[in-house]
């Protein structure tokens, strides 16, 4: 839990790097987490009401080869949705950079809440690098390697 304000970013991202980094996850996974967090969290300080303790939640977990970032607030009068921002356009690309980024993403509803999470592939050490071809044994359905964790979330 953390303080509706724009300086929870920092601690957030600081917090998953260094637990991410001490699990020994990759650079480049953790680098893509903390940019995740940092979209999603900018996006509930910008557009939501806090969750009623007046404060947001931002969660992370891993899950096998799969790290689910996660962010809750109280809601706003609009679901978050990725936006088409014109080339002057000041804002509204941080829905875009998360979908680019991020395997999946989404948005569910419980408790009072709104929680907008991302789910993005671990990466491999360089000796296990290579294309997975769909239909390989731990894909999930049409081919995605997350699929199977998403049913539970929607």
């Amino acid at each position: 839990m953390l303080p509706h304000t724009p300086s929870s970013v920092a601690a957030a991202r600081k917090r998953l790097c260094t637990q991410l980094l001490s699990a020994g996850i990759a650079q480049s996974t953790v680098t893509d987490a903390a940019v995740i967090v940092s979209e999603l969290l900018s996006n509930a300080l910008r557009h939501a009401r806090p969750l009623p303790s007046g404060e947001v939640r931002v969660a992370w977990n891993r899950h096998g080869d799969v790290i689910e970032v996660s962010v809750s607030d109280g809601g706003a009068a609009t679901e978050p949705r990725r936006r088409q921002p014109t080339l002057s356009s000041l804002g509204g690309r941080g829905l875009s950079i998360v979908e680019s980024l991020a395997d999946c993403w989404g948005v569910r509803r419980e408790d009072g809440a709104t929680t907008v999470w991302a789910l993005l592939r671990v990466a491999r050490p360089a000796s296990d690098e290579g294309p997975i071809a769909a239909g390989s044994p731990g894909l999930g359905k049409l081919g995605h390697p997350t699929a199977n964790l998403l049913r539970g979330t929607r």
